[in-house]
């Protein structure tokens, strides 16, 4: 009997083992399988992994953003603006909440108006340069100019150092008043009273009450002048830059991204 049934046995087993090895080896081939992975690249200028959002590095800030409105020197809400946000790299906006934490002591507050400008805002404001009749917010920004001049003189251009990504225009706000620091100029106002040099010289501190550049006597007041040098100083010693044409303009030193102008627009980074 016992061999007669030895051929069933034999097949029998046979059959267990082919059992066993396909099911061990069938999970194995489908871990295996080629997958249809897409992987998004983004272009250097396109990458916002260095950019924080300054409403959360600088949470004292009070963001202004006027690009995003029509209160500015175009009179309508600039290409790239998708949200009022503002962004920096996260080196700047470190240096920036120093900056920050600093006049918060003294009883001031920083008002943003302006931080990371994408370049298709940038492009945005090369096109309405060239538009010479469209002179709606003339009044407001750019009185005593021929808007025809602003190009030539590099009011507007078609690279900012804004697009780095470490630059800021602000102001001060004033706690105790609960009303912006007066500067004596609102922001970007095309002209020679918004240089730091305008009435008073910016090395010392002085004011001297120069105000021969200005195409029409505009002046500013001694008060006017100390404030412009308030922001200026504590802004100087937390390693900003300014330029000689804006008060309001400054740049991170030892910025990081010295030649990158970055695309991506301004809204939320979501991690």
């Amino acid at each position: 009997m016992n061999r007669r049934c030895f051929p069933f046995h034999k097949t029998c087993i046979r059959t267990a083992l082919t059992v066993v090895v396909t099911a061990i080896a069938l999970p194995v081939l489908t871990c295996c399988a080629p997958k249809d992975v897409t992987r998004t690249v983004l272009s250097p200028t396109e990458d916002t992994s260095m950019f924080v959002m300054l409403a959360d590095a600088v949470p004292d800030a009070i963001l202004e953003i006027r690009y995003f409105s029509t209160y500015n020197f175009v009179g309508q809400r600039i290409d790239g603006y998708l949200q009022p946000q503002a962004m920096l790299t996260r080196q700047a906006a470190d240096k920036l909440r120093a900056v920050s934490d600093e006049l918060k002591a003294k009883g001031y507050r920083l008002k943003i108006y302006d931080a990371y400008r994408p370049q298709q805002a940038v492009n945005h404001f090369v096109r309405w340069s060239k538009d010479i009749p469209d002179t709606c917010m003339k009044a407001y920004f750019y009185p005593d100019l021929d808007k025809s001049v602003l190009f030539a003189q590099d009011y507007i251009a078609e690279k900012s150092g804004h697009s780095r990504g470490s630059t800021v225009d602000l102001t001060l706000f004033d706690m105790n008043t609960e009303k912006e620091v007066d500067m004596g100029g609102t922001f970007d106002w095309f002209g020679p009273e918004s240089h730091p040099d305008f009435c008073g010289d910016p090395v010392t501190g002085q004011y001297t009450g120069d105000n021969h550049k200005s195409p029409v006597g505009r002046s500013i007041t001694p008060e006017q002048f100390r404030n412009r040098m308030m922001l200026r100083s504590v802004m100087l010693r937390h390693g900003f830059k300014p330029i000689d044409s804006e008060w309001w303009h400054f740049t991170l030193g030892n910025e990081p991204f010295p030649d990158t102008y970055f695309t991506f627009p301004v809204k939320e980074i979501k991690r």
